[in-house]
């Protein structure tokens, strides 16, 4: 009799750290196994000051969003990654792929009502070679320590219920 409870014990254990961590909620994002470690991650502001994401010091999740004005998908996404950056713990980086236009960057934030994110770029696109983007809009999800966790290609709604909550059960 024993034996038959140690096994529903350990069945149960076992079933309860499998559900641990919810599924992805849509097909287009890509779950790492392991968290892949990058030496640096460097990007410049609007300024062109230089930003290395791997020494900011916070405990958030920090999402990459490569995106570019010509892109339909970048910009239906973009009002729900403005919203989803205004949430606590969240912080989005979105990188403009194209060569600096800072008229064209703020009508196209105007014209979505973008109102908390900034814009960063990628000058030299050693991010697009690094993290092997073959497209826009593809957005990238580090945990706290800055490792890569999680990747979506393509568009997504940021607020979705769904995805809010997978992103809360990764943190």
């Amino acid at each position: 009799m024993k034996l038959i409870n140690y096994f529903i014990i350990l069945s149960i254990l076992f079933i309860n750290a499998a559900l641990s961590k919810e599924n992805p909620p849509f097909k287009n994002i890509l779950v790492l196994n392991k968290p892949k470690v990058y030496k640096e991650i460097i990007f410049q502001d609007i300024d062109g000051n230089k930003i290395d994401l791997k020494k900011i010091n916070s405990n958030e999740i920090y999402i990459l969003n490569f995106w570019a004005t010509w892109c339909a998908p970048c910009k239906e996404e973009m009002p729900s990654l403005d919203k989803l950056h205004a949430k606590d713990g969240i912080f989005v980086f979105p990188i403009n792929l194209e060569d600096k236009n800072l008229k064209k960057i703020n009508k196209f934030y105007k014209n979505l009502n973008i109102r908390n994110l900034n814009t960063f770029f990628d000058d030299e696109l050693k991010l697009i070679k690094a993290f092997s983007i073959r497209g826009v809009p593809t957005t990238i999800i580090f945990n706290k320590n800055k490792d890569e966790i999680a990747r979506i290609t393509g568009s997504v709604d940021f607020l979705d219920g769904k995805f809010i909550n997978w992103l809360s059960s990764i943190k």
